[in-house]
């Protein structure tokens, strides 16, 4: 009887310390997070906690679909300022020859000049979104995604955002 019950709480221990998704049969995937590396001061790694965090930006853009839909995420100068990158007043001179790729889990990768981005050259906003109609982005869309407003082309609207990295152009 002792062996009976000592396994049944073998068991029991085993079931609640595995995963729930491993008890569904469904392979567990670790939170996304999006790095942000390359000619930056303070190399990030930001998951969507840390984006919620930080002050949100909403954007009205027209899908792939021709609806206007809302965006609303992280401003992309914002993130790159809190790394350390010269952006306003410093983003002049040498910096102007600073770029922006971003990476998609898929391979895809997309380039921003610098001044594309600072709200000192212009009056668009481009963010890194992790909403869509007020609701978490679709599958296959998220967990982040940049918007670009005013393309004619979404080429750039990159989906399924896992990195950021800061360049110079020549180096």
């Amino acid at each position: 009887m002792k062996k009976r019950q000592s396994f049944r709480l073998w068991i029991l221990l085993i079931m609640l310390s595995a995963p729930a998704s491993f008890c569904r049969g469904q392979d567990a995937k670790p939170p996304r997070a999006v790095t942000v590396t390359g000619a930056v001061q303070h190399p990030l790694k930001l998951s969507a906690a840390d984006l919620s965090g930080m002050k949100r930006t909403e954007v009205r853009a027209a899908g792939k679909d021709g609806k206007t839909h809302a965006f609303s995420g992280v401003a992309l100068s914002d993130i790159l300022e809190k790394a350390g990158v010269a952006m306003g007043p410093a983003l002049r001179g040498k910096n102007m020859a600073s770029y922006l790729l971003v990476k998609a889990a898929d391979g895809y990768r997309v380039i921003f000049a610098l001044p594309e981005l600072d709200a000192a050259f212009t009056d668009r906003r481009i963010i890194l979104a992790d909403r869509e109609d007020g609701q978490a982005l679709p599958a296959g869309k998220g967990p982040f995604r940049v918007i670009v407003p005013g393309e004619k082309k979404p080429a750039r609207w990159i989906w399924d955002v896992t990195a950021l990295v800061v360049g110079k152009a020549g180096e």
